[in-house]
């Protein structure tokens, strides 16, 4: 499996075993999906960039960042503000399985953002996750 795909796969997976999570966003709205509207409120799993760290001739560790985007129709910006939080409170929770034949070294989210959408009526949540991933013999 490819490492951006074991990685969000991994990282819907802990979005969907966190209750903090799905309690604000059901797991059915937690989706990688490229289409609009997304539902509201909604955690989509959106664009991954992959980065050969370059301190192996082996050329197996690669940096990932990740995206997350939170959709909520609201007034404010709190919701997507409580999500954001949720999110990075279950990424802090512990280390990610990334299944056979990779090990995530290090996670962590780099940055979090939350945006009034032109429509005025959505929120929107960014939530960038940066990892640093091992290729290792499965």
């Amino acid at each position: 499996m490819s490492v951006d795909l074991a990685v969000q796969k991994a990282i819907r997976a802990r979005l969907v075993a966190t209750s903090a999570v799905t309690d604000l966003v059901p797991a059915v709205s937690i989706l990688d999906r490229n289409r609009a509207p997304a539902p509201s409120p909604s955690i989509i799993l959106g664009e991954v960039q992959i980065m050969d760290e370059g301190d192996s001739i082996k050329r197996t560790r690669s940096r990932v960042y990740h995206t997350i985007h939170v959709w909520k129709v609201e007034p404010s910006r709190e919701g997507v503000k409580l999500i954001n939080a949720a999110i990075k409170a279950a990424i802090h929770a512990g280390r990610l399985d990334l299944g056979p034949g990779l090990h995530c070294a290090d996670w962590r989210v780099a940055s979090m953002r939350a945006l009034s959408d032109p429509d005025g009526e959505t929120s929107h949540g960014i939530v960038t996750v940066n990892l640093l991933v091992q290729e290792v013999p499965s």
